[in-house]
Formats: structure tokens, sequence, C-alpha cells
């Protein structure tokens, strides 16, 4: 009688592709706006979706690169191979998303790729857009010239008001165009 019970019981065990969870877990990454890895289960990416969702900051924002040397990936880990290394500590960058530890920045040539949270601060940074501007004593254009800065050169932002920022770069501080700079929104206020 137990060999009998065994092929009913075999019988009415419903047959499951072998695709089957993975397309569940497609399915489920897909729901919860997370990449899809080899080996992932809806299990894990439901367990994962409070992660995935990063910081909770505004997005995009800006930040600041706190090394030297930051490998820049092509994905959000460290499986991803480094597609570029960039190599101004205080070089500003663009936040415009976030995957768990992992941040998806632009720099101000365009290039994006992802970086490991830690290599960032949120210090406020900028670097000189496409021609040298002027670093004025006080935020008006008539006001004394105390340096001009020239394309690339990056500096600290102290704040920014209106259609002017005060920084320090190269050992100046003054007050610089938010037009002539890379690293605030047109209209961000900056404390």
């Amino acid at each position: 009688m137990r060999p009998v019970l065994q092929a009913v019981h075999a019988a009415a065990k419903p047959s499951v592709p072998f695709w089957a969870p993975l397309l569940v877990a497609i399915c489920f990454s897909v729901a919860l706006d997370r990449p899809t890895f080899a080996g992932d289960s809806p299990l894990i990416a439901q367990s994962t979706n409070a992660q995935s969702r990063g910081s909770g900051l505004p997005l995009p924002r800006f930040a600041s690169l706190r090394s030297d040397e930051v490998n820049v990936r092509t994905g959000p880990g460290p499986r991803y191979p480094v597609e570029w290394i960039l190599t101004r500590k205080g070089m500003p960058v663009e936040i415009v998303a976030e995957y768990e530890t992992w941040r998806k920045i632009r720099d101000s040539q365009g290039t994006s790729g992802w970086l490991y949270h830690g290599l960032l601060t949120g210090k406020r940074s900028f670097i000189v857009a496409a021609k040298a501007a002027s670093l004025h004593r006080t935020p008006a254009p008539s006001a004394e010239v105390m340096a001009m800065l020239e394309p690339e050169v990056v500096g600290d932002i102290r704040s920014c008001t209106g259609e002017w920022c005060r920084v320090r770069a190269s050992g100046t501080s003054g007050w610089i165009k938010r037009t002539d700079i890379w690293g605030t929104y047109k209209s961000e206020p900056i404390d």
C-alpha cells in the first residue's frame, strides 16, 4: 500500500517549470524598483527593499569627493567593474540615484557611474565652469576683483544667496557668480 500512496502524492504535485522561480524574482524586483541579480528570490527582494531606498535625502543633490582616488563603477556594488577613477579630493559631484549604500553620481563633464557612499562628503564645493571667473570682494559685479579663477579650479562653497556664492579657493575668499561655477542649483540657498 505504501508505494500507491507515494505515487498518488507524486501525481498530485504540480509540475513547476525550472524558470518559474526566476520569473517571480524578476517580477518582484521590478515591482520594488530594485536591480535583479542571479540567484535572487522574492524573499531576498522583499527583505532588501528597505535598504534599497538609500539615505532618504532628496535627489538630485550635490556632494563632494572625500578622497584623492575614487573608483567609479558601472553598477551599485564591488562586483561591478571600475569604469573611471576620479582623482580630485573636494571635487563636486551630483548624486542622481541611490541603491543601498551606493550612489550614482555625475560630474561637471557629464560622466556618471556608481560609488560607495563613504567616498562622499556633504561638504559643498564648486568647480569653475568653462571660462575664467572673477572672485569679488562683495556680491556685486562692480565690486573689487580679488582673483581670477581659471577653469577647473575647485573650491569650497561657504554660502549662496540669490545669484552669488561666498567661496574659498586657492587660499582666497570672496564672492563669485553662481552662473560661473558648477556645484549648486540655480536658486538653491546654502548656509
